[in-house]
């Protein structure tokens, strides 16, 4: 395994193809509702029977590094599933899905997903490389901004919620 291209191996085959369908779980589980996109990637790594194509990735917070390298690589999955907790002023706990491409340029750094550019470098995935991304987030109750690992109730609740919603998103 090259270390250019050590990111992006477990979203391949035992045969080096990508897999279709990469889900990664983004955020920080020391920081209480941003640790959202990794707990429900290990809840779909370990509570549900995923079909063969998908592969399921805990990244914490290294996701840009991650499609930066799906950029540079000459083969990339068919569809990108994001999964974090964002604030959008919603309900907390609501999980809804956002469209990258209703991202406004000039809103691009203030959106939360663990500070853009990712969001330039999933509507490059997009626009230029042809690759389906899908985000589901989850509307924040608390942030802490001291080490405080654990989500609140109302994104524990969610964990399962957006699970489905990735499952769908999947079919």
């Amino acid at each position: 395994m090259s270390e250019e291209n050590s990111n992006i191996e477990p979203c391949k085959n035992p045969d080096g193809r990508y897999r279709d369908i990469v889900v990664f779980g983004c955020g920080n589980i020391l920081f209480g509702d941003d640790g959202f996109g990794p707990c429900v990637a290990d809840y779909l790594q370990n509570c549900i029977e995923l079909p063969e194509n998908v592969s399921v990735i805990n990244v914490g917070t290294s996701v840009r590094e991650i499609l930066f390298d799906f950029i540079l690589s000459p083969q990339k999955p068919k569809k990108i599933i994001v999964i974090d907790a964002v604030d959008a002023k919603r309900k907390p706990g609501e999980v809804f899905n956002l469209n990258v491409d209703e991202f406004p340029l000039n809103k691009i750094e203030d959106f939360t997903l663990h500070e853009m550019p990712t969001s330039n470098l999933l509507k490059e995935l997009k626009e230029f490389c042809n690759v389906d991304v899908i985000i589901i987030a989850a509307q924040v109750d608390h942030i802490p901004e001291a080490v405080s690992p654990g989500l609140s109730e109302a994104l524990t609740e969610s964990v399962a919620v957006a699970a489905e919603e990735v499952l769908k998103s999947c079919a």
